[in-house]
């Protein structure tokens, strides 16, 4: 409903960021003539045309306006009384009106496929005035919508406290085109400040991290500000999301085949050393496919943790009745890569713990150390692996960390600092 201000009328605008004429609506100009126009008599009146000139930005009729469009309306030789933008339901768009009671703007955006109605009063020569507009914002053809994960597919908890390594993905439901147009879309902020860069990983999920780890402390906002904008030719955001998360003390374990110790690091002081047992290594084809058993070398982050989870060899191929396969239920199991890497509880091979490598790419370890280590774990903490044979760690398998720097930056799809 429109708000009356004293005597004057206020016309609600909306500025355009389309490419759309704004519409002044007033009367033409008069054609000029050689003859002194007739005197009204007693008998005849004319009334007088409306002096003021009323524009709409976009104009009348104006189609396939975006939503974050602002919207502008002014009048020149009068003042607006009332100003009002509705759509079909009746809903008002909020708007401000000038102190001068010129110019009103838009101060919210508007919706998606809307037919949207501007509305103005005023009053020139004692008389009330009315114009209206209308115009019709974007149907998509499609939307997409972003999600905040970790490199695993699980989401991040806003207002979560995470390890000092944690990588930072969003992942749009939909595959991106135009990767520089979505990424301009996303903004990480961190207090303290930390400069970090975005890596596509796939045509639609783009990761983010620092160049080395977190100090503990820092907090992180991210926000994908994807409402209203084309994201994509013909695929525009459905809806805002941001997150906010804290990082906890830092956990660094490092796992040395060498020495067959993984080291536990908390704030940079060791406070455990647990004996395990890696993968056994070598690598064997079964139905046409080659399954490694090494422990892939490089920087793992935790992922998550169950205790106990079902470990199935066939998830990966090997099937549970040929000699290496295996189906059961293991305790304390912490888990740092997608392809099914743990630290988990295997007292059958404490006699290997610490001297020689038993597994299929998992890293054993006793009951005691594996509880500990699990109760200890949250997502995000850091586990290095070093010295091991084999391919090293794939960025598919949560290797973020291990990629070189320089490519990180390189897998941006705007220049560094943008």
């Amino acid at each position: 409903m429109g708000t009356r201000v004293n005597r004057r009328s206020v016309l609600i605008g909306v500025a355009a960021a389309v490419p759309a004429a704004a519409c002044t609506i007033g009367q033409p100009p008069q054609p000029k003539s050689g003859k002194r126009p007739a005197a009204p008599t007693a008998a005849t009146t004319t009334e007088q045309p409306d002096p003021a000139l009323v524009t709409f930005a976009p104009g009348d009729q104006a189609t396939g306006v975006p939503p974050l469009t602002p919207i502008s309306i002014g009048i020149q030789k009068a003042t607006f009384d009332t100003v009002t933008v509705i759509d079909p339901k009746g809903v008002e768009l909020q708007g401000t009106l000038s102190p001068d009671r010129l110019t009103w703007k838009s101060t919210a955006p508007l919706a998606y496929d809307t037919a949207y109605t501007a509305t103005v009063h005023y009053e020139t020569l004692g008389k009330q005035r009315t114009k209206t507009a209308t115009f019709t914002t974007v149907k998509p053809p499609n939307m997409t919508l972003p999600y905040f994960e970790n490199t695993s597919g699980n989401s991040l908890a806003d207002g979560a406290t995470y390890g000092v390594g944690q990588v930072i993905v969003v992942h749009f439901d939909e595959a991106i085109s135009d990767r520089a147009a979505a990424q301009k879309t996303l903004t990480v902020e961190t207090t303290p400040h930390v400069a970090g860069a975005w890596y596509w990983a796939t045509d639609s999920a783009l990761h983010w991290r620092p160049q080395n780890y977190y100090t503990p402390g820092t907090r992180i906002a991210v926000t994908a500000a994807v409402f209203g904008k084309e994201v994509s030719p013909g695929l525009w955001g459905q809806e805002d999301q941001s997150i906010g998360i804290t990082i906890g003390e830092s956990h660094v374990s490092i796992a040395d085949d060498d020495t067959k110790q993984v080291q536990v690091f908390v704030n940079g002081q060791m406070v455990r050393s647990m004996p395990t047992s890696m993968g056994e290594g070598g690598t064997q084809v079964i139905n046409g496919q080659t399954l490694t058993f090494w422990t892939p070398r490089g920087i793992y982050t935790v992922l998550d943790k169950s205790n106990p989870v079902i470990m199935d060899s066939s998830t990966y191929g090997l099937p549970i009745n040929s000699r290496l396969g295996y189906r059961e239920a293991i305790n304390w199991a912490t888990r740092i890569s997608n392809d099914g890497i743990y630290l988990h509880e295997l007292d059958t091979t404490v006699w290997a713990q610490g001297n020689t490598d038993t597994s299929h790419g998992c890293l054993n370890l006793n009951q005691a150390n594996a509880e500990w280590f699990y109760n200890l774990s949250v997502p995000g903490d850091v586990v290095e692996v070093r010295n091991t044979g084999g391919a090293p760690l794939q960025l598919y398998q949560n290797g973020d960390w291990s990629v070189p720097w320089a490519t990180w930056v390189a897998g941006s799809a705007l220049p560094p600092g943008t």
